[in-house]
């Protein structure tokens, strides 16, 4: 069975504030074939002071005299929104998910039956959130943008060290879903219980910096499942990182990459979305189960490619075989060149003419 992808259409804050905008990307997400769509839970009171600079690109895309504290302030989901856009997933048959930045917005998530819970890649250090979304007991995926090795370590020995139970959070999802009617299109009942993403906290990441070996390294130490939070400005890089073994994507999504707001010009829009989607199940299917043998669509080409010794003049019955009557050509259906010299010495039983293709039938 091909094993799929989880993909996260990465809403965020793309909604610009709007309950409309975001109930859109619900639907947009949906109908593009993502798993989840993902959008941030946070209070900006509690999130940032009011000395907190923009990042780089929200300076390019939002008012500079704005604080980042002002400019995040318009883009609270309220309690309301949220329980909106639950709705709307589970009639469209997608996830929904979001990113708490502070125990309260998690505990609201908690209320709301998220089963999944998505730690953003700033809060990786922030032990006692880790430890409050820990204790829910449901799976978790933790983005190490701008973390070191050791700091990853750090965080997941902190989510371990309250009595984080792995498997019995990776076997409770399904019980979890059918609780609270999640359609079966949108169940992932066997999610790991604790994921880890690659990630590289800029906006669009450099490509010669995105370093997607450092997947194997988390994989490798960590011995969890390991995936990728893809920031750079088009599909491929995602798209490999498939291939090398990446078990979540998430991706930044926007209606349109034209509309103002911190975060629309690095997200894609619904068209190259689906795009890097369609791309990533080919590439799932491509990857097969490694055992090296000619596969179905192969077999009728073996013949027409593969060689066989064939006469190089007409030969007569009881002719003694040598090294010059013989040479390899096309078609394969007779006796393979490897065999030659098994062959030299040996006396025909009939007679063949230039070019037939000599069969055990003749010797």
């Amino acid at each position: 069975m091909v094993k799929k992808t989880f993909i996260i259409a990465e809403a965020g804050v793309n909604h610009n504030g709007s309950l409309k905008t975001a109930l859109k990307l619900v639907e947009t997400a949906a109908k593009i074939g993502a798993d989840a769509v993902k959008f941030q839970t946070f209070q900006a009171n509690k999130l940032t002071s009011k000395k907190s600079h923009q990042s780089s690109l929200s300076k390019k895309t939002t008012s500079k005299s704005e604080s980042q504290k002002d400019m995040i302030s318009k883009l609270e989901l309220s309690p309301s929104d949220h329980a909106a856009l639950i709705k709307r997933c589970k009639k469209l048959g997608i996830l929904f998910l979001s990113s708490p930045f502070d125990e309260e917005s998690a505990d609201l998530l908690f209320k709301l039956k998220i089963p999944i819970f998505k730690i953003p890649s700033g809060e990786i250090t922030n032990k006692d959130l880790l430890q409050h979304i820990a204790k829910f007991n449901r799976p978790m995926i933790l983005s190490t943008g701008m973390s070191t090795l050791k700091e990853v370590k750090q965080a997941v020995s902190w989510i371990q060290e309250i009595g984080y139970h792995h498997e019995e959070a990776k076997g409770r999802l399904g019980d979890l879903m059918n609780a609270v009617r999640w359609p079966r299109s949108a169940r992932h009942d066997n999610f790991p219980h604790l994921t880890l993403l690659h990630c590289v906290t800029e906006y669009p990441a450099p490509f010669d910096q995105v370093n997607l070996k450092a997947m194997h390294t988390l994989s490798k130490n960590l011995k969890l499942s390991v995936g990728y939070s893809d920031h750079t400005p088009d599909i491929e890089i995602a798209i490999a990182s498939v291939a090398l073994g990446a078990t979540v994507i998430e991706k930044h999504f926007t209606l349109d990459q034209s509309m103002p707001g911190p975060d629309h010009k690095a997200s894609l829009e619904p068209h190259d979305f689906q795009k890097m989607i369609i791309s990533i199940r080919r590439v799932e299917q491509a990857l097969g189960d490694g055992i090296k043998r000619p596969v179905p669509c192969e077999l009728a080409n073996k013949n027409v490619a593969r060689k066989s010794l064939v006469a190089t003049r007409d030969l007569k019955a009881g002719t003694q075989l040598q090294s010059q009557d013989l040479v390899a050509k096309r078609p394969g259906t007779g006796i393979p060149p490897f065999m030659k010299e098994k062959i030299i010495g040996k006396v025909l039983r009939k007679k063949i003419s230039t070019d037939d293709v000599l069969t055990w039938r003749h010797v």
